[in-house]
């Protein structure tokens, strides 16, 4: 029997059971689909998660205080090594690879506007902090050196906070004053959206204010302390060299002798995403592994269907062998079925997948659809009509062709 006899007299005997055929595949269907949407949701995430890092800033590092633990009896308390300007100012003189820094110091405090009031976080920072964060403006203009140096009381408002306090006018905005806690600012500036941020829930990095670090000392916190320092690395290849040369500069001017030692840790970018993917390949490797569980699934029925209609053409089998058919025609035309029903339901499954995924992305739920995966769903449905298969087709072989004639 040539290639395409073959091919003929399978399809033939699946579209003799259309309906039997489908509910065969089904398992296939559903486990090669299950399997490509589970890893397209986990690579979109990935994209996501290192898209909004990347949103952070340009070939950014993160210095924060390590905090100290002290125990006194049962109770224990932290307390934060925090930064001070003169760290900030040994960094900005003494750095090789720094493009822009800032030190940042954020509370928490109610905010009125215009048309409403809000809970916001409120950062004071320095004029390079927009540069460092890849900020851009929508509408007016950035605080500068003579702001920090005069401690204006001056605003530059997030999209969000633009929305709640001033229901999104940003004419009206830039033409007002803002109440932060008791203290009033006028809005200078609307910041570009960000989205969402790292964290817990996904932190909305545009529901926030930017004042001037030094008025934020001064008339909103009452500290020197200052939270975190950022700094922005004029290229990508430094960012290791920066990391360790800004240890040694802030150790030295912390009067700390090891490294080792080090009251602070300091943070790149490479470092969060690799975390944060980490992560995700986790989850995403765990979702697939439970969703190819459905493919071995769909392969027993495969396998079951097989058997029972080897049962059902045994008849059919003995006609065949009667009149010169070989065993291993036999043979490779159930095999045949068995990746016939096996690929139908592996192409069926990535038209499933493709489907969903084009709904949750309607849904601005982010997915991926990695070509590779679709490949290798494809293959390994093949391969599981191989495996599944096999038994069902070497069982009509090994008949005997007077018993199978026999068989009623």
């Amino acid at each position: 029997m040539n290639t395409v006899q073959l091919l003929q007299t399978c399809l033939r005997s699946i579209l003799r059971n259309r309906m039997r055929s489908l509910l065969t595949s089904l398992g296939v269907i559903i486990g090669v689909g299950s399997v490509i949407i589970m890893v397209a949701l986990g690579e979109g995430s990935q994209r996501e998660i290192e898209a909004r890092i990347t949103a952070m800033g340009t070939n950014m590092l993160q210095i924060t205080p390590r905090r100290n633990v002290s125990r006194s009896g049962q109770s224990f308390s932290m307390r934060a090594n925090a930064f001070t300007k003169k760290d900030i100012q040994k960094l900005r003189d003494e750095s090789s690879f720094a493009a822009a820094i800032s030190g940042i110091v954020n509370t928490s405090l109610n905010v009125t506007g215009g048309e409403g009031n809000a809970q916001v976080t409120i950062y004071g920072v320095e004029p390079d902090y927009f540069k460092a964060r890849n900020y851009n403006l929508t509408a007016g203009e950035y605080f500068d050196d003579t702001d920090m140096q005069t401690r204006n009381r001056v605003a530059v408002l997030g999209p969000t906070t633009l929305n709640n306090l001033f229901s999104g006018d940003a004419g009206r905005a830039l033409s007002s004053q803002i109440r932060i806690g008791t203290i009033y600012f006028n809005v200078i500036g609307i910041l570009e959206s960000k989205g969402a941020g790292m964290g817990a829930g996904g932190v909305d990095q545009d529901d926030i204010i930017i004042i001037p670090m030094d008025t934020a000392i001064t008339r909103l916190t009452n500290s020197r302390n200052i939270n975190m320092v950022v700094m922005s690395v004029v290229s990508k290849e430094y960012m290791l060299a920066a990391q360790n040369e800004a240890r040694l500069i802030f150790c030295e001017s912390r009067g700390i002798s090891d490294v080792a030692n080090a009251d602070f840790d300091i943070m790149n970018q490479a470092d969060m995403i690799d975390m944060a993917s980490a992560t995700s390949r986790t989850l995403t490797t765990l979702l697939a592994a439970i969703a190819g569980v459905s493919l071995l699934v769909g392969g027993i029925g495969i396998m079951n269907i097989m058997l029972v209609s080897v049962t059902e053409r045994t008849r059919e089998i003995g006609i065949r062998m009667a009149i010169g058919g070989r065993k291993k025609d036999i043979l490779f035309q159930f095999l045949t079925e068995s990746v016939i029903l096996s690929l139908m339901g592996g192409i069926l499954g990535i038209g499933m997948a493709f489907l969903a995924c084009n709904i949750m992305a309607r849904f601005n739920i982010p997915t991926a659809i990695e070509p590779l995966i679709v490949t290798g769903s494809t293959m390994f449905a093949a391969l599981v009509g191989v495996i599944f298969g096999y038994y069902p087709a070497l069982k009509a072989a090994r008949l005997y062709p007077i018993d199978a004639l026999r068989y009623e």
